[in-house]
């Protein structure tokens, strides 16, 4: 999701305005929840700087400083109020605390896959950090795979548009990309949720059956 009003020539104009700082506070805005196109603002930053406007190394370096501290500003929301949230949710849905206890310790067998690959799938890269400090996840280990994370994705997203922008139009990198991270989504919807969905209906039957 993404501000409407913000059009791929909006954010042109802006990457063209602010340069380094539209790049940087791009990513790092989305990563806090707040619906700016942080990824769109980075290729952008990637096409300009292979069209030689803005410097490469630059704005990869503004992608992964804004990937890196809007995941760990995540993460710190997470854990301070994370779980207080997920508990009103809880009983608003009906889900019991339990329930809860059980989704968080998935969760946490697999945060560290979450919070590396979750960088490459749209939501996830907003959420994997405060679902990581919901799951209390150590700091250390935090900070490893969040930075990683950060430095894959942003280096796969600056140097794809660097690239392969002086090949396609911008617009078409841009449709391309989101392609991608809709069916991105959508495998990892099924990964985690269809096991859940099995589990519960396996249960139930079980339960059914005594």
């Amino acid at each position: 999701m993404s501000l409407e009003f913000l059009s791929l020539e909006r954010i042109q104009e802006i990457a063209h305005q602010y340069g380094y700082w539209a790049v940087f506070l791009g990513i790092l805005l989305e990563n806090l929840g707040i619906p700016v196109p942080g990824e769109t603002v980075t290729i952008v930053g990637g096409f300009l700087a292979g069209s030689d406007e803005l410097n490469y190394w630059l704005v990869l370096g503004d992608a992964i400083a804004g990937a890196a501290i809007g995941g760990t500003c995540g993460y710190l929301i997470g854990r301070k109020f994370g779980w207080s949230f997920m508990l009103q949710v809880g009983r608003i849905f009906r889900i019991s605390e339990d329930r809860l206890l059980e989704m968080k310790e998935q969760f946490s067998n697999n945060a560290t896959k979450a919070v590396f690959f979750g960088r490459f799938i749209a939501l996830l890269r907003i959420f994997a950090g405060p679902l990581a400090g919901v799951a209390q996840m150590p700091y250390a280990k935090f900070f490893i795979y969040n930075l990683a994370g950060a430095a894959a994705w942003a280096s796969v997203m600056v140097t794809l548009a660097f690239f392969v922008g002086k090949i396609v139009s911008l617009e078409e990198l841009v449709a391309l990309t989101a392609k991608f991270g809709i069916v991105a989504l959508a495998i990892a919807f099924a990964v985690i949720f269809v096991p859940l969905w099995l589990e519960a209906r396996k249960a139930g039957v079980g339960t059914s059956d005594q």
